[in-house]
Formats: C-alpha cells, structure tokens, sequence
C-alpha cells in the first residue's frame, strides 16, 4: 500500500465523511486509467471508494469533472458515480467517488441509456457553454456562455482546436482546410436551432458501463451544446449497439441533417486526438474537413 497516498486519502474522506476515526486498511491500484492512475481504497468497516490520483497540478482537471458529475446528477435521468471528495497536496491531487462494480452494458441497460441519454438532454439552458471551463481528455475546453450555437462551436470547439493544431505544427494544408471550413460553418446549419442541452461531452464506449441492467456514465466534460454532439461522439469510436440508438431515437428523433453534423462534431474529437497524440490524427481531420466542404459545395 501507498502509504503517503493511503494517508492523504483518508483524511480527505474523515473530512468529507465528518468521520475523524475512518481508518483504511486497503488501496490497491486498478486498470482503465489513461491520464490518471486508479485505485480501490477499502476501510475498516469495508465500505470501499474509488481513488483517481494525479500530480498536484491535475487539482483543476478534477473539480472540473466533480462539476460535471454533479451537474449530470442533479437532473436524475442517468446514474453517474457520487462524488465523495476532491483535493491536493503538495505531491498529488486526487478525486474520491463512490465505489460502483461495473460491468458492461446489457442489453437492456444499453436501451435504458438510451432512453435516459434522451432524458438528460431535456434540461435545457438559456445559452450554450457551461459555469466553468474544464477539460476534453488533458486539453482544456473553453466554456464561456454565448447565446449562438454556431459561433459558440467556431469558437470554443473547432477554433480552439485548430489554433493547438497549428501551434503544434500539423501544417499549412490543415490550417487552410479549418479555415475555410470556420468561415462556412452556417452552412451546415440551414433551417436547423438546436437548444442548448445538457450534455456529458465525451460519450464514447469506454465512459459508459452498467451495474446489473443499471446504465452508468461517467468521465464527463459537460457542457449545454447541441444534442447531437452527444450522439455524434457515441459512434465515433463504437461500443454502443443499435439498442441504444433506437431507444435514443424513439424518444428524441434526430434531425436529417445529423448525418452530416455527426463528422462536424466529430472532428473535434479528431482534431483533440491529434493534438494529444499525433499519429494519422491530423491527416483524418484534413479527409472530415475536405469532406464536410464537399457537403457545403
């Protein structure tokens, strides 16, 4: 046992629980973390949590993800792990969540999602953005409230990412592509308002999973945006069956535009991907892009 880690953990969780005498017995380190290391802390009683760990700087990633969380349960439409406690020393920082047994998604958990995920997407704001920045992956996402869907996509999604791209080095070709494709962004919105939803923000396979028949989605980075953006990044990468699309559907039809606001949203996952890990990244964005401006014409 980390007995540094072990000792912070437990205060953390005395303070949060108003319970001086927590004692723990147990941490041990778990797979599925990429970013952060993960943990399974056990006390005395044997109630168990589940411990993310970082160095001290990742204190902002992990109050933006207790943000999200808390926005995603306040809405009860889908269940997201409770959030015990957050805090920092001068080595580490570290989120503490209640300890859920995942496993994976059903298929009527999977329908329930669906289901549920349409739910979520009833609470609605005034604007889209969210009350704080936070986090897609390790990079940063910019927030800020604004009033027009398409401005706030040019501005805080797409643009945001092409400028990291282009201080990354990615070239002149991506550049020129983002550009144009900034410029006709309205385009792809003819006829078509989207309400500023509640959305987890980074739905992808591996951020879903079940407790029995129970749905469970987790790792968010939540904003008010277009509901579609959700759908979008589920079959980015895959994990979801047609279950779920139904499910989703049956309560919440898509607009037939979404065939082709799918690879918008998308490539700003594309582009987060290339600026965090490089590889044929940035050479998929520039195929979405000349796509999309093919849809344009």
């Amino acid at each position: 046992m980390n007995h540094a880690l072990a000792t912070a953990v437990a205060y953390s969780l005395q303070e949060s629980l108003a319970e001086p005498e927590l004692r723990l017995v147990s941490l041990q380190p778990i797979g599925g973390g990429c970013i952060h290391r993960a943990w399974r802390a056990e006390d005395a009683r044997g109630r168990r949590w589940f411990v993310k760990t970082n160095k001290a700087h990742a204190l902002a990633m992990f109050e933006a993800e207790r943000a999200g969380l808390e926005a995603l349960a306040h809405t009860n439409t889908v269940r997201v792990p409770r959030v015990v406690a957050v805090g920092a020393d001068a080595q580490r920082a570290w989120l503490i969540a209640e300890w859920m047994d995942l496993g994976p998604l059903s298929a009527r958990a999977e329908e329930a999602l669906g289901e549920q995920l349409a739910a979520l997407h009833t609470h609605t704001h005034t604007h889209f953005g969210f009350f704080a920045d936070n986090f897609i992956g390790a990079t940063p996402q910019p927030n800020g409230f604004c009033p027009d869907w398409v401005e706030f996509w040019r501005t805080r999604r797409l643009g945001f990412q092409l400028q990291l791209a282009e201080r990354n080095g990615f070239g002149a070709r991506l550049s020129e592509l983002g550009a144009r494709l900034l410029e006709r962004l309205p385009a792809l919105f003819t006829g078509y308002r989207p309400a500023p939803s509640l959305l987890h923000g980074d739905l992808w396979g591996g951020n879903a999973a079940a407790v029995g028949d129970m749905p469970v989605i987790f790792d968010p980075a939540a904003y008010y945006g277009d509901r579609e953006a959700d759908l979008a990044m589920t079959e980015l990468f895959g994990g979801f069956s047609s279950r779920f699309y139904d499910a989703y559907r049956a309560h919440a039809p898509l607009d037939a535009g979404y065939r082709v606001r799918r690879e918008l949203y998308n490539l700003y996952h594309v582009l987060n991907h290339a600026n965090l890990f490089g590889g044929g990244y940035a050479a998929q964005a520039e195929r979405m892009m000349q796509r999309l401006l093919a849809e344009i014409g």
